[in-house]
């Protein structure tokens, strides 16, 4: 009889972050694009498919409403946040490489953006700007033009 926490099953995509395997829906399809005969008899182009609900319950508030924002184009009408993958010749390199974007996606729905403070320039700074105008004026003004003599 141990304390400790029961270990996270599933698959650890980010540190910390583990996604149950029933929650992965891989289908794989003909890739298309060159490649000779192999392109056609290889299922190589993997699709990853992935619930909205079951990453709701495994991922903090937060983070879920940045990710609806930031993957808005992968997320389907079904309410599935789809990646596809066809880069590689083979189905478990795709599979490999959906599974890196996912992890990549989530990594970013997890960084907090900086919340952005308005600033305004010192008074040092608006007599530098409106000195440096005059001065241009000035040195407009100077130039006069060729029917200006009269």
């Amino acid at each position: 009889m141990s304390d400790e926490n029961p270990t996270p099953s599933g698959t650890e995509i980010a540190p910390g972050l583990f996604i149950p395997e029933s929650a992965l829906h891989f289908s794989f399809a003909r890739s298309g694009g060159p490649g000779g005969q192999n392109v056609n008899k290889v299922s190589s182009k993997a699709r990853l498919a992935i619930l909205l609900a079951d990453l709701q319950r495994i991922l903090a508030r937060g983070t879920y409403e940045r990710l609806l924002v930031q993957a808005a184009s992968r997320i389907n009408d079904a309410g599935d946040l789809v990646i596809t993958s066809d880069e590689s010749r083979s189905q478990l390199a795709n599979r490999a490489i959906c599974l890196e974007r996912l992890r990549n996606i989530l990594l970013e729905a997890k960084r907090v953006p900086r919340v952005r403070r308005a600033t305004k320039p010192s008074k040092s700074a608006k007599q530098r700007r409106l000195g440096a105008k005059k001065h241009r004026g000035e040195i407009k003004r100077g130039r006069g033009g060729v029917g200006d003599e009269g």
